[in-house]
């Protein structure tokens, strides 16, 4: 097991993780990020929130120019100057939207670029400001799926051959460009940070967290409200860890069975 006084970095994902699915608070877990600090350990964050809110809330945790993963992987920065699409030439978010507004007329869905603050605030329960930064976009589109299933499939082929590709996330499935995706991004980030190798923590309660999970050293599985499990491809069980509370309560165990 790791222990605090080893060169580590702590990778989380945010909502059902290191923030409560429903509230958005993550007071529970204020303990160890004091403790993470106190140590000089980095937190990097590896979610499907945006750049728009990311920035503020590294401020509120303390953590401000920290490197930091958004959009599921589909955008990394590794500093407040520097900022990288992954891959490098997916396309942007305005002509992803155009490429989706075209498979509107074939199939049922709705995209947050459809969407007002205020039905964004209603879905999800954050403030209608707090959703006006959800979807301030960079390079991946979130999507309420309204057809069938059988329909979803043909949709989903549809975009392998545009180079797209879905994600599920803990409530709504996001379009990204094809070679993307938490894990993906991780490794980049990973190998752009200099200095001696860091023993990598890993937090998420989604599927779309599988691909982080299974890149870093150590994976703690929040207990999550999804309908679909997350599925690890790794086979190296006694560096996996399942919680048996959700939101930053298990945020806190998983660090509490691997770190003390």
């Amino acid at each position: 097991m790791p222990t605090l006084q080893q060169p580590l970095i702590v990778v989380t994902d945010l909502d059902g993780s290191l923030l409560d699915h429903h509230s958005y608070r993550w007071d529970a877990a204020e303990e160890w990020l004091e403790l993470l600090q106190q140590h000089n350990i980095p937190l990097v964050i590896c979610s499907s929130k945006t750049v728009a809110e990311i920035l503020p809330l590294q401020k509120k945790l303390g953590i401000d120019d920290a490197p930091f993963i958004a959009e599921n992987g589909a955008l990394v920065q590794l500093d407040p100057t520097e900022r990288m699409r992954i891959p490098a030439d997916s396309i942007a978010y305005a002509a992803l939207c155009q490429t989706l507004s075209v498979l509107q007329s074939k199939y049922r869905f709705t995209g947050f670029h459809d969407f007002t603050d205020r039905d964004v605030s209603a879905m999800t329960g954050l403030s209608e400001a707090d959703a006006a930064l959800s979807r301030q976009r960079d390079a991946s589109e979130v999507l309420v799926w309204r057809d069938s299933e059988e329909a979803f499939e043909a949709f989903r082929a549809e975009l392998a051959a545009l180079n797209l590709t879905l994600t599920q996330g803990g409530r709504f499935w996001h379009v990204m460009p094809a070679g993307s995706g938490k894990g993906e991004a991780l490794r980049w980030l990973l190998h752009q940070l200099e200095g001696e190798p860091r023993i990598t923590v890993g937090l998420g309660d989604g599927p779309n967290d599988g691909p982080m999970l299974d890149t870093v050293d150590y994976a703690v599985v929040i207990k999550g409200y999804s309908k679909t499990p997350v599925s690890l491809q790794r086979q190296d069980l006694s560096h996996i860890y399942h919680t048996t509370h959700y939101g930053p309560e298990g945020w806190c165990e998983g660090l509490d069975y691997f770190l003390t």
